[in-house]
């Protein structure tokens, strides 16, 4: 039977982190799995309440959040319905949520489930890229695995459209999904040149000396399969996994209501598994 509680935390600038806990309650420390969603993403999204469910039955203590300026809220963990906090999310608002939720790890009252000297890192897209940076940056992390990861954030910025943000103060992406303009603040351009160097990912693959695993599908539209290669140049102990045929998010969608996971998604949870186990 498998155990699971949503809680709230402390995120950054004074706005909470909705956390989901899932465990086999059985009194025995336990491995633990913290996963980042990626951009314009949350933790709920597609299947991921089922892949939880997944990593506990493997007897891991399995962490899953939703980033405090995601732009969803407490109330309405699955909507973006708060656009204005969206579009003041940046990279150093999430390494900050992450690092709270990785000290809630070492202060709470399953101390008697949780084996803290065994964290992992576990990230799709965006949320794979700030795992790896914020394994490089912190030494309670044991292991790391990215999914579907871009290996420079800086790059994936239009540089000739710098000028008409600035001046506009803020650019917007389409949410093909839900039909919104999401509004993207000039101060993430901004906070991307002040922490420059806490967010380049080339460098902290470098110095990273904990086991990553980089899995990427190789038909991924989104992050080009190229980009999990860069890993590998970087850092040769990196274990690079690519899944023949799959897209950006391994074959799943939002909302999902399948009983089995598709080939690729599956895979990915199989690679992932074995890696830390």
């Amino acid at each position: 039977m498998i155990f699971r509680e949503s809680l709230l935390i402390n995120g950054s600038k004074d706005k909470k982190i909705l956390l989901d806990i899932f465990f086999k309650k059985n009194n025995s420390k336990k491995n633990v799995v913290l996963f980042s969603h990626g951009f314009k993403g949350f933790k709920d999204w597609g299947p991921f309440n089922h892949m939880a469910e997944f990593f506990a039955n493997n007897n891991f203590f399995f962490l899953k959040f939703n980033f405090s300026y995601n732009g969803t809220s407490i109330d309405n963990p699955v909507e973006f319905v708060d656009l204005n906090a969206f579009g003041n999310n940046n990279f150093s608002l999430e390494l900050d949520d992450l690092n709270l939720v990785i000290d809630w790890i070492f202060n709470n009252k399953y101390n008697n489930e949780i084996n803290t000297d065994n964290i992992n890192l576990l990230g799709h897209s965006r949320g794979g890229a700030i795992s790896i940076l914020k394994a490089s940056e912190d030494k309670r992390v044991n292991k790391v695995v990215s999914w579907a990861s871009p290996s420079n954030f800086m790059k994936r910025m239009d540089e000739s459209k710098l000028d008409i943000w600035k001046n506009e103060g803020v650019a917007y992406i389409f949410n093909s999904r839900t039909n919104q303009n999401m509004p993207l603040y000039y101060q993430f351009y901004e906070d991307c040149i002040k922490n420059s160097e806490r967010i380049d990912i080339e460098n902290a693959c470098r110095n990273i000396e904990i086991p990553h695993l980089a899995i990427h599908g190789s038909d991924d539209p989104t992050v080009l399969v190229d980009e999990v290669y860069d890993f590998k140049k970087w850092n040769d102990k990196t274990i690079v996994v690519e899944i023949k045929g799959a897209n950006h998010v391994f074959g799943v969608s939002h909302p999902y209501n399948e009983s089995e996971f598709p080939l690729h998604f599956q895979s990915a949870l199989d690679k992932t598994v074995e890696f830390l186990k």
